[in-house]
């Protein structure tokens, strides 16, 4: 009686052979397109602060305050920049032994940010002396960044169509579908203008020449990541 039951089970492999075949995909090809563009910054963002040691903590926090309070009344004059309180951080002083603490070292920060470089480069240059300059990150505007993606969108899904011509004609093929497509966007921004510790130093001490302010470019970058299936003639 067994080979009456092999029988069936043969003919139902023999049945779902075709429909696995049918399954599988064939002609299918990877391909992948980028493009890229070079856009003017138009925002700034300055970060500028005060640091100071005291043996007395209450002493300390207070000059601190009166100086960024000074700086953030000064610069609220210019009603075309954002201005912001930034980080604000205490730290014991040890001895040589690092056994006791022997004083406290306080900084505070405050942000200007505009796309106005001119004039925020102004409103620098008056707290230069009582703040010092801490970092200059030049970067794009959200509304610029969309309007340059939409661009780009546009021209990556025309790239990746062009080479998807190319190759559907290298294959001898007719025509094509696109099975699937990704669009990814990257933006590189310059790196920060940083003072470094020597000149934060001095920069406390005395008063410091407003830097040139040149906002270069930033790179905006779209790519197609996308599989056709080739139908061949």
């Amino acid at each position: 009686m067994r080979p009456l039951f092999l029988l069936p089970v043969m003919a139902c492999l023999a049945t779902a052979t075709p429909a696995l075949a049918d399954s599988l995909n064939y002609n299918q090809i990877s391909l992948r397109a980028e493009v890229r563009q070079s856009v003017n910054n138009d925002t700034l963002t300055v970060t500028l602060f005060t640091e100071d040691q005291d043996t007395d903590p209450a002493k300390l926090a207070n000059r601190i305050t009166t100086r960024l309070n000074k700086g953030l009344e000064v610069a609220r004059k210019n009603t075309g920049i954002k201005v912001s309180s930034g980080n604000r951080s205490t730290q014991p002083v040890y001895d040589e032994k690092r056994e006791n603490i022997i004083a406290w070292r306080e900084r505070g920060e405050i942000r200007l940010e505009g796309t106005d470089f001119a004039s925020l480069s102004g409103t620098m240059g008056e707290l230069l002396g009582d703040l010092a300059l801490g970092s200059m990150q030049f970067s794009l505007s959200a509304d610029s960044r969309s309007a340059t993606e939409d661009e780009l969108i546009k021209r990556a899904i025309a790239a990746f169509r062009q080479r998807a011509d190319i190759a559907t004609e290298s294959l001898g093929g007719s025509d094509y579908r696109i099975v699937h497509l990704n669009l990814n966007t990257q933006f590189m921004t310059p790196r920060p203008y940083m003072q470094s510790g020597r000149m934060m130093a001095m920069a406390a001490d005395m008063e410091m020449a407003t830097p040139a302010v040149e906002g270069g470019e930033a790179d905006v970058q779209v790519s197609a990541d996308g599989v056709i299936e080739v139908q061949l003639r």
